[in-house]
């Protein structure tokens, strides 16, 4: 399998309801929930491209260029952008639709970081072609 095809076979997509239960004072999805649901995406296709345990070690600028109100729609897409000796970088884009109508537009991207670790807790080889 080329690294294209790990890559493609790797993405993650997880579609989720906001509920006024993780709103903000702006009936707005909460950032801190936001990224929560962003890193755990990310975790999610970082293992499925490696097999391996992962760990987070960093996130990059997250851009929160649309709100996500209460009442919609969202779609988590984690993507696999970067492989390195033994880390990896996750792109994770969050998508918002209204429920009742048809369009959606992306609201939240960011990069996530992770390292793979062996049985001993320290990093291993993520890729060999």
């Amino acid at each position: 399998m080329t690294l294209e095809e790990k890559i493609n076979q790797s993405e993650t997509r997880v579609f989720k309801t906001v509920f006024p239960n993780n709103t903000n004072h702006y009936d707005t999805l909460f950032g801190g929930t936001a990224l929560s649901m962003m890193d755990e995406i990310a975790f999610i296709a970082a293992t499925r491209f490696s097999r391996l345990r992962c760990v987070t070690v960093s996130s990059d600028k997250i851009d929160f260029t649309h709100p996500i109100p209460a009442g919609t729609i969202i779609e988590l897409v984690g993507r696999v952008e970067h492989v390195g000796n033994t880390s990896m970088k996750v792109r994770v884009d969050i998508f918002v639709e209204q429920m009742y109508q048809e369009g959606r537009e992306k609201a939240v991207t960011g990069m996530f970081t992770f390292v793979a670790l062996d049985e001993n807790h320290k990093p291993t080889k993520i890729w060999t072609a």
